[in-house]
Formats: C-alpha cells, structure tokens, sequence
C-alpha cells in the first residue's frame, strides 16, 4: 500500500498526450489553455496554443513539442526555429518571441 501511495504522488500525468487543459488567457490570438502538472522550484505543465500568430516575451523555460506545427521566431536576432513533436528548445528569460501556430500545438515545459 505504501508503494501506490509513492507512486502516485510522483506520477505527474499517465498520458500527456491527452491530459486536460483549460484555456489560461495568456493570448486570445492563439486560443492559448495550459494545465500545471507539478509546482516547486520548477514548474512542469501542458500548454497548448493556436492556430494563430502571437507575440511574447519569454520566461527560463525548456519544453517538448508533442504535437503540432509552427514557429517561434527570436526577435532579437530573427532566428526561427521550426515546430514540430520531438522538437526540444530553450527559451530564456526577457527572450522576445513571435509564435506562429499552423497546427494546434501541445508542449510540456519545464520553467
């Protein structure tokens, strides 16, 4: 009984794939909805956004595309890195960014 009560409090989602969001209102342009799934230190979610373009500036954050296509485009230095499941990327803080959404995204992020 111990064991499923460790379990449990360490597993953090059993499909991310499908795991609830609700929409934050972080961008109405990109329909944006998130869920936390762990908070402390580092918060760990789900985010999901477009299709649809929008600006941003970034906080520390690394995170997975699951599904979804599009770009994040560094205004800084107009950099653009394509979107798409597997792809892993760095954001840093104060980093200003332009999201461009082809097909709703889904991330899991670290920040």
């Amino acid at each position: 009984m111990a064991n499923d009560a460790i379990s449990t409090s360490r597993l953090l989602s059993a499909d991310v794939a499908v795991e609830a969001v609700r929409p934050d209102g972080a961008s109405a342009a990109l329909a944006t909805a998130a869920a936390t799934l762990a908070e402390g230190a580092v918060e760990i979610g789900l985010w999901e956004a477009g299709p649809g373009t929008d600006t941003d500036t970034e906080v520390d954050e690394v995170f997975l595309v699951l599904s979804g296509t599009g770009s994040v485009t560094f205004d800084e230095d107009g950099s653009t890195i394509d979107l798409r499941p597997g792809v892993l990327v760095r954001l840093r803080e104060g980093d200003r960014t332009t999201w461009s959404v082809t097909e709703r995204l889904r991330k899991l992020y670290l920040a």
